[in-house]
């Protein structure tokens, strides 16, 4: 068993992400070694809420330019988790 904070790398807080919190469904950076269960027992463990369920997927890089030469963003993975009804995560409310 990994590290929670191994896992979790950072909260995304985009406009659609603070949308979802409106349905209780907040969204993580992961590592992109992780897997659903691992992310789950990262979220419980370091939040003290209920995971219902686990979404994740793979987000290809960006091609990014300066000038004549080009090169990609790196890939990584999102995870978009769901929580007990009347739980929320105390650092997306500031």
């Amino acid at each position: 068993m990994r590290n929670p904070h191994d896992v979790l790398l950072k909260p995304l807080v985009t406009e659609k992400s603070t949308d979802l919190m409106q349905e209780n469904k907040y969204t993580f950076k992961v590592d992109p070694k992780a897997n659903k269960i691992e992310v789950k027992h990262a979220v419980e463990a370091i939040f003290d809420v209920d995971v219902v369920e686990v979404r994740t997927m793979n987000v290809s890089g960006k091609l990014k330019r300066q000038g004549r030469s080009a090169g990609y963003s790196p890939d990584w993975k999102k995870a978009i988790v769901t929580l007990k009804p009347g739980q929320k995560i105390p650092i997306f409310d500031e």
